[in-house]
């Protein structure tokens, strides 16, 4: 299946591709700012202080890793430019519509299958 059949034209291949490639370097650039911010030895005396600290810098690395494999999913989303496999569902093989892919573009599912995976994760959840 060509790309060229499933996004309308070379201007949303190009759209898509700036708007990965853009997030990508936001996330690595909200990533450097982190680990400059860590390399600041500060020295707390009150013990409340400094767990405090801690905390919030265990927060902040929770939300980097998440971050981390956001990277990890536009990277393959790119691949999937690459290929021509971008906005094909991987469950059903039909087109992932334009406004999904904008507002998910990482996504590799489309609405109604990824709306049926919901559903069964929720009904999973209920009988453990």
């Amino acid at each position: 299946m060509s790309l060229e059949g499933l996004l309308v034209n070379q201007r949303e291949v190009k759209f898509f591709r700036r708007l990965l490639k853009q997030r990508v370097q936001e996330l690595l650039t909200e990533a450097g700012k982190t680990v400059e911010g860590m390399d600041e030895d500060e020295n707390f005396p009150d013990p409340t202080d400094r767990a405090s600290l801690e905390s919030n810098r265990n927060f902040i690395l929770r939300i980097r890793d998440r971050e981390r494999k956001l990277i990890v999913k536009i990277e393959e989303a790119l691949a999937r430019l690459d290929d021509g496999t971008y906005g094909v569902c991987e469950e059903c093989g039909e087109k992932i519509g334009a406004e999904r892919l904008k507002a998910r573009p990482v996504t590799t599912l489309c609405i109604d299958c990824k709306s049926d995976q919901e559903v069964e994760e929720r009904k999973n959840r209920r009988l453990v």
